[in-house]
């Protein structure tokens, strides 16, 4: 299997933005040159397993948060991901997220057999 490094950068570069992190911030909490930091959020470059680890740490993140979108079994990964999401909303915005995540599956299982 391959890894979408793409993705990994996606969630790299999320995660750093919703922690107020520069990736010069990122690189030095990661122990990593800034550069690589800016390759690895464009999935420009493959990333190593202790580079994986030493930015899921500096991040406070698992490394199957940065990883969810390549492993079948992180599920829990995405239903953390929904909750924090949806952990500021207001009792109407609940009602109506809820609605269209009920419409949105019910078409998704339709269409996708």
């Amino acid at each position: 299997m391959e890894l979408d490094y793409s993705a990994i950068g996606v969630r790299i570069r999320r995660f750093r933005k919703e922690r107020g992190l520069t990736q010069q911030a990122l690189a030095e909490l990661s122990n990593q040159e800034p550069s690589n930091i800016s390759h690895i959020e464009r999935g420009a470059t493959k990333l190593s397993l202790p580079t994986l680890v030493s930015i899921a740490n500096a991040l406070d993140v698992t490394v199957d948060d940065l990883l969810c979108d390549s492993v079948p079994s992180a599920s829990a990964s995405y239903e953390r991901e929904v909750s924090e999401l949806l952990s500021d909303c207001s009792h109407r915005e609940l009602k109506v997220i809820t609605g269209t995540m009920r419409a949105l599956k019910e078409n998704l299982r339709k269409n996708l057999g």
